[in-house]
């Protein structure tokens, strides 16, 4: 059937139709939250779907901000965010530039081993008594060191590595450049697309840190905000700790505000990241 004719048209319209209702279930979560955060308790009980809020508060994130755990959980998370980061894509830019090299001895017995890992584990304990030995528990260290590289992640960064042709590298090579020169001047500026891309896989999971967390930090000192956030969720620490009598603290409002809280950074750095992200997710995808 020609372009533009009556099912291709059916079909669009019924594909965007499709495509709206998923972005939409998507997103009704987030509005909602926001919802329920700006409305007082009695309010956001009235109803489980909230389209729109009714009478608007701003209680909650008021109370929030005052509390100094909330920051000091703010400041760990970035550190670990910024640092975990940047450590884990040095590990797994330096990681995966190497096992791509097909000339390197032993690189299919090495990647078999990485690979091994992600269908068998060590298991928690085992893990646990590793972090311990090395001296991390109650460290920020912890959140950082024993995940530094994710395997999906080297196999993606290992894939567009190869995709690189070689002529541009023996060109270098025969221009007087190592192999450092050849990464940092080359490999990499081409790599921006799947290093932005392995970035944010790597940024969303530091900033969402909470099982490695649970296991290994006990000092509210150094709480990621998810830590936090389950505090909040759960055990409402912080607003039986205010010694308030409002039913407020207790209520949804408070929940949601935390939530929003601790999802707006990610949600504000995603648009800058999503002209390479989508060319990221597309690797290894057949072109005509």
């Amino acid at each position: 059937m020609p372009r533009g004719g009556l099912g291709s048209r059916l079909f669009d319209s019924l594909n965007n139709v499709l495509l709206t209702l998923i972005a939409l279930s998507t997103l009704y979560p987030f509005w909602d939250s926001l919802i329920v955060s700006v409305t007082p308790l009695n309010e956001s009980i009235a109803t489980n779907i909230h389209l729109y809020p009714r009478v608007i508060t701003l209680e909650a994130y008021r109370y929030l901000l005052k509390l100094s755990q909330l920051w000091t959980s703010y400041k760990v998370s970035i550190i670990v965010t910024v640092a975990g980061t940047a450590i884990s894509m040095a590990a797994t830019t330096l990681g995966a530039y190497a096992l791509s090299k097909k000339e390197l001895p032993g690189s299919r017995v090495v990647m078999f081993s990485i690979v091994f890992t992600m269908m068998f584990g060590g298991g928690v304990i085992p893990n646990f008594l590793v972090v311990k030995q090395l001296g991390m528990l109650n460290s920020i260290w912890a959140m950082i060191i024993p995940s530094a590289i994710q395997t999906y992640n080297l196999i993606i960064m290992r894939s567009f590595f190869s995709t690189i042709p070689e002529s541009l590298e023996e060109s270098a090579k025969i221009d007087g450049s190592n192999d450092v020169g050849i990464l940092l001047r080359i490999v990499i500026p081409l790599s921006m697309p799947a290093i932005a891309t392995v970035s944010l896989f790597y940024a969303v999971s530091k900033w969402n840190e909470f099982f490695t967390a649970v296991m290994y930090i006990t000092d509210k000192g150094i709480w990621p905000l998810q830590l936090f956030l389950r505090s909040m969720l759960i055990d409402n620490e912080a607003a039986f700790q205010s010694g308030g009598d409002s039913p407020f603290l207790l209520g949804q409002s408070i929940k949601m505000a935390t939530i929003m809280i601790s999802a707006i950074p990610v949600m504000a750095i995603y648009p800058f990241f999503q002209r390479y992200f989508v060319q990221g997710v597309t690797l290894g995808a057949v072109k005509e």
